[in-house]
């Protein structure tokens, strides 16, 4: 039998286990167990969560958090060690914008909570690798949110480049500040999509963007 409210609440369980993009997700029985919930009310909201583009399952090895990965490390090193930062934020304002778009046309409410959630536990953030963990968050939130697994899948190759160890760059001080600029560009992008105004979307999507090169570069 179904519950009510057991894939919202599954969604707030995944974003508290804090888990890395392609982190393994505890065993369906713990989830179930968890959740109190059957294991089959809950493979049916994985269902959507994988419609969705936010996890991924490999039979015999369990299931994992984002989309399924199209590359293997090693063709990410390799990309890495060809790309400069000034072409991973290029390829990223030829892609982002148009997928917040797509969320502001396409996105559902518990996409909107998905986002909210994302914002506070970024501007919570203890230290800089877990403010980054949930930005990361914020912007895959954004990509399931369009419905379209292509440019999900594109999303995910350029994601893992941008985030492989080579392009870990140092921050000053131990956690954003409370006026770190992205909070606000967060807020922006997200009011845009809850209002459902693609262009305005696009636009804030591409100020944060131009916002992040300016600062890194």
């Amino acid at each position: 039998m179904d519950h009510p409210g057991t894939l919202p609440r599954l969604r707030d369980l995944l974003a508290a286990l804090e888990l890395p993009l392609n982190g393994r997700l505890p065993p369906e029985r713990e989830l179930s167990a968890r959740l109190g919930v059957s294991r089959a009310a809950l493979r049916k909201c994985m269902d959507v969560l994988e419609d969705e583009g936010r996890i991924w399952r490999h039979v015999g090895r369990g299931t994992f958090i984002g989309a399924r990965p199209v590359l293997n490390l090693e063709h990410v090193s390799f990309l890495g060690s060809i790309t400069s930062p000034a072409q991973i934020i290029e390829a990223r304002l030829a892609l982002e914008p148009q997928l917040a778009r797509l969320a502001a046309l396409n996105a559902v409410a518990g996409d909107f909570a998905e986002l909210e959630n994302c914002i506070r536990r970024c501007r919570r953030a203890r230290d800089w690798n877990v403010y980054e963990a949930w930005d990361n968050k914020f912007h895959h939130a954004i990509v399931g949110a369009s419905r379209n697994k292509l440019l999900i899948v594109l999303f995910e190759t350029l994601n893992a480049v941008r985030r492989a160890p080579i392009w870990r760059n140092s921050r000053l001080g131990e956690r954003p500040t409370e006026d770190h600029p992205s909070f606000a560009e967060h807020d922006g992008i997200a009011e845009a999509i809850r209002a459902r105004d693609a262009d305005r979307a696009e636009s804030q999507m591409r100020a944060h963007l131009i916002s992040i090169r300016n600062r890194m570069l």
